[in-house]
């Protein structure tokens, strides 16, 4: 920069120079050095207004030729014009591959732009959500219009991906799933599940049917077996036979009533309770029957410094906190502390279960709620879990917008937390 401005410089005292001689000659120097000065900026002038007027046509062609430092600065605006166009096409052709690639694929994907707006869609996004190119600068809103939806779209800390039917076709399942970058940008990840959503509610409908019809035999099974135990005329060698039948009938009949109630949480919709219920009362309801399934062997109390009061479903809140707290019971050595605890803070309301039991190797954590997962398959025969209580649990919670939370050492116990959002907490003024 400063060798062009010396450059330019030493150009306009070779003008001045050579009209001042001219100037001397006539007898009129101070006349030549002016001619010369207006003719330098007459000559800058014309170069800026053709520059400037190349720039206000938006640089259609190459720069306009010069000499000088304007010829310079076009020679530099040339070569940049140049590099852009290079990258702008590199730009395009990446672009390109990316739309080729993207249309290929079976997954639908939409880009939005300004709070929602279609920008750009693949094929299968398309066709999955019924999106023509007209609808291009659309709210993506306009075209689901399910609550569910809406909600998702605006709340961004709504978390994983959202299924819904699809437009006009409630036959078809989708799966959608929001991405967001960038300021006020989103990439929206469409899948058809339909396969996946059949094959899921026919599998849902298969153990809800099948426990559904055990039911009767079961019942039948039972009612004999009891009949025999309590006539007190069967055999000798029969007491221990039909004692271990009557066991493993009342094993079946807790199996089939968890399978029957896992089936109606999942088939059913999310909070649809409005009940009231106190949770110190649950708790203390829950410690009662813990104790009687105790049978005095544990210390269990009761810790409910603030109470305050849920809504949702009595029957499936009693039954995860009950979960916990007979878990507790089943596997936590004779003479152990169990302590079933409520608080609220400004996160919500909670419920632990504190054992001192065996306690869980962490390496079990993210799968217990899984149906029929068993850290110890032979302990969990023995005391006659059926291994979905913490799947009921997990259901039960999402049906309430609640969490799970497990905190555990191998040998020191164990500290199941439920946590329920504020919303589900009612002030105790308003009951």
């Amino acid at each position: 920069m400063l060798e062009r401005s010396i450059g330019e410089f030493s150009r306009f005292l070779v003008i001045a120079l050579g009209f001042t001689i001219f100037g001397f000659s006539t007898g009129e120097w101070l006349l030549g050095l002016t001619l010369a000065l207006a003719i330098y900026l007459f000559w800058i002038l014309l170069q800026q207004t053709r520059f400037d007027r190349w720039l206000s046509n938006g640089r259609q062609g190459p720069a306009p030729t010069s000499f000088g430092i304007w010829g310079e600065i076009s020679d530099d605006f040339y070569r940049m014009q140049r590099r852009h166009r290079r990258e702008k096409q590199k730009l395009h052709a990446m672009l390109r591959r990316v739309q080729d690639s993207t249309s290929a694929l079976r997954e639908g994907i939409v880009a939005l732009e300004d709070d929602g707006s279609l920008a750009w869609w693949n094929p299968a996004a398309g066709e999955m959500l019924k999106l023509r190119s007209e609808d291009e600068g659309q709210p993506l809103i306009n075209f689901l219009r399910d609550p569910a939806f809406v909600r998702y779209m605006h709340d961004e800390t709504i978390q994983g991906p959202l299924t819904l039917p699809a437009p006009g076709n409630d036959a078809r399942t989708l799966q959608l799933e929001i991405t967001r970058y960038g300021k006020d940008e989103a990439l929206v990840i469409v899948r058809d599940i339909t396969r996946l959503h059949n094959l899921e509610q026919m599998r849902r409908d298969f153990v809800a049917n099948v426990s559904h019809e055990l039911r009767t035999p079961l019942t039948v099974i039972a009612g004999y077996l009891e009949t025999l135990e309590g006539s007190g005329q069967a055999p000798k060698p029969w007491e221990r036979p039909l004692a271990q039948m009557q066991e493993q009938t009342r094993r079946m009949t807790s199996l089939v009533n968890d399978l029957l109630l896992l089936a109606r949480l999942e088939t059913s919709e999310r909070d649809t309770g409005r009940e009231k219920i106190h949770a110190c009362e649950l708790a203390e309801r829950v410690a009662h029957e813990a104790r009687s399934l105790s049978g005095g062997r544990h210390n269990i109390v009761v810790d409910c410094a603030q109470d305050a009061v849920l809504t949702g479903d009595s029957g499936e809140l009693h039954s995860a906190f009950a979960n916990l707290a007979l878990n507790a019971v089943k596997y936590s050595p004779d003479g152990g502390d169990i302590e079933l605890r409520w608080w609220v803070d400004e996160r919500g309301g909670h419920f632990s279960v504190r054992d001192q039991g065996i306690g869980i190797d962490p390496i079990h954590i993210p799968r217990l709620t899984e149906r029929f997962y068993r850290v110890d398959a032979g302990r969990s025969r023995e005391s006659g879990g059926t291994g979905l209580g913490l799947a009921i649990v997990k259901h039960v919670l999402l049906r309430h917008s609640g969490e799970l939370n497990v905190q555990s050492v191998p040998g020191r116990g164990s500290t199941f937390s439920l946590h329920f959002p504020p919303k589900k907490l009612v002030s105790m003024a308003d009951t």
